[in-house]
């Protein structure tokens, strides 16, 4: 039967949009904070998709994605189903630039949560007993941090068929198979048997065009093939990856890029050369195998040890 369903004490019918107003947190200004959860609901029974940014509230290139997509009406032709789309999670970290929450946790390491917790802790709560258990499946949007560019590309649990399946619909560049991160929604979501796919695009406190078009463009794809919506969208393809590595500096000073996200690159061949800012002497930084260039560093400045490159590759 496809009945009414509930979020937090309000009632959704079907064939209704709704905007759902939860209350996460109260300011020591006596400010009010919620997150706007909006919901699709079609006569006809069918799955219900969750699409959601802002986990982390830097990453405003996921917040922009989902944005796009309720902006542009096409969820208020759902002809079965139903759509939660969540368009920012942390509503604190978006409005102080931040990562993380007010208390400096990471809502995505605060799974399944605790009613009674931080507030990281009581955000994954909420998602976890009264978003999760209405969903058949998902995308989360996020993007690299901390000056990192991440091709488009979707992370998918190792394992997951279901997940898998998902992600070839959807069609990114790139698809890359890993071990969830303990206590992250996605590990949550398997758990409960709901895949939910990682979407990486672009960098932190950036917006990137292409990374936002891709990520439209493949919830387009998935609610397509579900029949939930009917409209037009070119299809896509993706290269698949099992296995990744990251490439860190060997030396600090200003780092100078030879080879960038999305570039097939060769064993041995120089990817970046780093100056020493002291003896003025150069280096340079090689690829340890054939493989794929999935992310790389923005900022020209770096230590010893910083994250330079992530590469993926099979075998």
């Amino acid at each position: 039967m496809w009945g009414p369903v509930s979020i937090e004490g309000q009632v959704i019918q079907p064939g209704v949009r709704k905007l759902v107003e939860l209350p996460v947190a109260e300011l020591p200004s006596g400010t009010r904070i919620h997150i706007n959860v909006h919901v699709y609901r079609a006569k006809k029974p069918g799955p219900c998709m969750i699409i959601m940014g802002g986990l982390h509230g830097d990453e405003i290139n996921g917040i922009e994605t989902v944005r796009r997509i309720l902006t542009s009406k096409k969820l208020e032709k759902i002809k079965k189903g139903m759509v939660i789309a969540i368009p920012l999670l942390n509503v604190y970290g978006f409005n102080n630039f931040s990562r993380s929450l007010r208390d400096g946790k990471d809502v995505n390491r605060s799974f399944p949560g605790s009613k009674n917790g931080s507030l990281a802790s009581r955000v994954a709560y909420l998602m976890t007993n009264s978003i999760l258990p209405l969903i058949d499946f998902g995308i989360d949007f996020h993007t690299g941090g901390a000056s990192i560019f991440n091709f488009p590309q979707l992370r998918v649990s190792e394992g997951d068929d279901k997940a898998l399946e998902l992600a070839r619909i959807f069609a990114p560049p790139f698809i890359l198979q890993n071990k969830p991160i303990p206590k992250s929604q996605r590990k949550q979501a398997m758990s409960m048997g709901k895949p939910i796919l990682v979407y990486e695009g672009g960098e932190s406190l950036r917006l990137d065009e292409v990374a936002i078009q891709t990520g439209v463009e493949g919830v387009l794809r998935v609610l397509n093939y579900h029949e939930m919506i009917s409209v037009d969208v070119k299809p896509g393809s993706s290269a698949e990856y099992s296995r990744s590595t990251w490439i860190r500096a060997s030396k600090a000073g200003i780092v100078n890029l030879l080879s960038h996200a999305g570039q097939e690159v060769k064993k041995g061949q120089r990817l970046a050369e780093i100056h020493n800012l002291d003896s003025l002497k150069r280096s340079y930084i090689h690829a340890t195998r054939n493989c794929k260039v999935l992310a790389h560093v923005n900022n020209p400045v770096v230590s010893r040890g910083d994250a330079l490159f992530h590469l993926v590759f099979n075998g």
